[in-house]
């Protein structure tokens, strides 16, 4: 059977179709392991082929759930074990290869709060394009990084997609890695999981919104996506008719966001600029 319940998680997408299917049948494939990471639950599944994309409704990638109990702010005893098992799961995304140059994408409506990770995360991003090209004491060793905050269709008029496309035509990136709210259905993972993968992403379509997938066939390179689920559609509390369409996020979204974005952002630089420590980036992002 094929899932139709709507989540932007493939670890929900998976259980919800083992919830519905009928006795003994096979997720035919899909391959999924559960392990632990730097201390933290982590959960992959691998969609292989058609078979597993039709299932769980997501294109054929490596996808990886990492569960926190919180999200850590700057300071607290859990937060460098997360952002380096964060950094690890997005080198892995990236083959394990050292790219020498990257654009990191910033997803997301700044005005709606629960939409609002991607520029969150951009407060914590380290560029370095601008300074390397200028060949700049001290930054030789670091990738490349630039990074594009592309608001949303409504405010922009431009769909995220094709701005980024005409920024990977101009920069030519190893890489791009996307941030992105996303949308979950089980309450016990909401804004306490970060999903990695290694397939792309489509805005909003968790949310019934979609629009353009960033993709290496899009985009013309390959592209990690990082995600936090931070709304529930609120049909999976209540079967009444009136619920449908509305979506609901925990009191504290707040703060929740900002650590969120925080902790990914920093992730991103310990997996682009190896040489670099989290104390470095305290230094140089403020």
């Amino acid at each position: 059977m094929e899932t139709s319940s709507r989540t932007d998680m493939a670890a929900e997408a998976r259980r919800l179709w083992e919830a519905g299917a009928a006795e003994n049948a096979a997720l035919h494939g899909v391959a999924a392991t559960e392990t632990t990471l730097r201390g933290f639950p982590l959960t992959q599944v691998v969609i292989l082929d058609p078979r597993g994309e039709r299932a769980l409704g997501k294109p054929a990638g490596a996808y990886y759930t990492l569960e926190l109990p919180r999200f850590f702010g700057r300071g607290e005893e859990g937060f460098p074990a997360a952002v380096e098992a964060l950094a690890e799961l997005l080198r892995r995304c990236l083959g394990g290869r050292r790219v020498s140059s990257a654009l990191i994408a910033a997803l997301g409506n700044p005005a709606i709060t629960p939409d609002a990770l991607g520029p969150c995360c951009a407060d914590f991003v380290l560029v370095t394009r601008h300074l390397k090209e200028r060949g700049e004491a001290g930054f030789s060793e670091l990738c490349s990084t630039a990074l594009c905050r592309p608001g949303v269709l409504g405010s922009t008029g431009v769909e995220s997609a094709e701005q980024l496309r005409l920024l990977c035509r101009r920069l030519r990136p190893d890489c791009v890695i996307a941030v992105d709210a996303l949308a979950g259905c089980e309450p016990a993972r909401l804004c306490r999981t970060v999903q990695v993968c290694d397939s792309g992403i489509a805005p909003g379509s968790g949310v019934g919104n979609d629009r353009a997938a960033l993709s290496r066939e899009s985009l013309g390179v390959p592209v990690v996506a990082v995600g936090v689920p931070t709304v529930i559609d609120a049909s999976h509390f209540s079967e009444e008719a009136s619920l449908r369409g509305l979506f609901v996020c925990p009191r504290g979204i707040d703060g929740i966001v900002r650590s969120a974005g925080r902790l990914i952002g920093c992730a991103i630089d310990l997996a682009l600029h190896r040489t670099l420590r989290l104390e470095d980036l305290d230094a140089l992002l403020g």
